[in-house]
C-alpha cells in the first residue's frame, strides 16, 4: 500500500509540474529555453501562410513569427501543421499554447481563448467588379445593386449586416445560400449576372491565378485585424508576444513585412490603401 500512495504522490506531484509549465507557456529544454508549441494550419491561405517546396511553413505570419523570437530568445517555438478546427480544439484542450493563421474575433472564439490586446496585421475586404466598371468604389454604390449570393453567417457577411444596420433607409440587397463558393460567385461577376462581389483581397488574388476573370479590386472597403490565439493558461506568454508586436509595430517592421507580401502598408489607413494608382496585384 505504501508503495501504490508513493506512486500516486508522485503522480499528482508531476502533474502539478506539467501544469505549471503550461501556464507559463510551453515546457523546459535542457538548454533552459521554454519550448511553446505552436499550430498552424494546413489550410493555407496566401501570403499569409503557406508552404514552400519543401513543405516549410512561409508568408507574412510565419515573417512575424522569426522577429518574434528574436526578441524572446527564452523561448524555443517548435511549428506543427495542423487543421485549422482541430487546431483550435489543441489550444483550448492546452495541447499547443498558441495558433496563428487568419484568426478573427467573435465572442465564441473570445469564450474559449486568450486574445492579445493588438492585432498582429489585417485582412482587407474589397469589391471585385468586371475591369470596364468604374461606378463601384464603396458599399454606398452598391445600394440597389446585385451582390452573388453570401453565406448567412461569417466575417464578410456580419461586415454588410453592420452596414445595414447603419443605413436603414438604404439597405444593401443580400441573397443567402449556405457554403456558396468563391470561384463560381466570381464567375457571375465576370459574366454580369452580379454587379460586385464582397471577398478578401488575398482570396480574390488567389483564385484569380487560376481563372483569370475579366476582373478587378475596384475598392477596399475595409481593414479586419487578425489574430494569434492562445490557451487561456498562457497569459504570461500572449503578454510578452503582445508587447513584442507593439516594438514591431512602432519601429515599422510590420510595416515593412506588410510591403514585403501585401504590396501596400496596410497598417496605414484607407484613404492610403485607396490611393490612385495602387493595383491589388500582389
Amino acid at each position: 500500500m505504501k508503495k501504490v500512495w508513493l506512486g500516486v504522490l508522485l503522480l499528482a506531484l508531476f502533474t502539478f509540474m506539467g501544469g505549471c509549465s503550461q501556464s507559463s507557456g510551453g515546457s523546459e529544454k535542457e538548454d533552459g529555453k521554454k519550448v511553446v508549441k505552436v499550430a498552424i494550419s494546413d489550410e493555407v491561405n496566401p501570403p499569409f501562410l503557406y508552404a514552400d517546396e519543401k513543405n516549410n511553413p512561409i508568408g507574412y505570419d510565419m515573417d512575424y513569427m522569426k522577429e518574434v523570437e528574436k526578441k524572446l530568445p527564452e523561448y524555443t517555438f517548435e511549428y506543427i501543421w495542423g487543421e485549422e478546427e482541430s487546431n483550435l480544439v489543441g489550444v483550448d484542450t492546452g495541447k499547443y499554447d498558441f495558433a496563428i493563421n487568419w484568426f478573427f474575433k467573435n465572442p465564441e472564439r473570445e469564450e474559449k481563448f486568450l486574445y492579445p490586446e493588438h492585432e498582429f496585421g489585417y485582412s482587407l475586404t474589397s469589391l471585385v467588379t468586371k475591369k470596364d466598371r468604374n461606378d463601384i468604389k464603396t458599399l454606398d454604390d452598391m445600394v440597389g445593386k446585385k451582390f452573388p449570393p453570401m453565406s448567412p453567417s461569417g466575417g464578410l457577411r456580419t461586415i454588410l449586416n453592420a452596414y445595414n444596420e447603419q443605413h436603414p433607409d438604404r439597405p444593401l440587397t443580400i441573397e443567402s445560400m449556405d457554403a456558396p463558393s468563391n470561384a463560381e460567385n466570381l464567375k457571375l461577376v465576370a459574366k454580369g449576372k452580379a454587379d460586385a462581389m464582397f471577398i478578401n483581397v488575398t482570396t480574390f488574388n488567389e483564385i484569380q491565378k487560376e481563372l483569370n476573370l475579366d476582373l478587378k479590386v475596384a475598392g477596399i472597403i475595409s481593414k479586419e485585424p487578425i489574430w494569434t490565439v492562445y490557451n487561456k493558461d498562457n497569459e504570461e506568454l500572449a503578454n510578452k508576444i503582445d508587447e513584442v508586436t507593439v516594438e514591431l509595430r512602432e519601429d515599422g517592421t510590420l510595416s515593412k513585412l506588410a510591403e514585403k507580401w501585401f504590396g501596400v502598408d496596410f497598417f496605414q489607413d484607407l484613404k492610403y490603401i485607396n490611393e490612385e494608382g495602387f493595383k491589388f496585384e500582389k
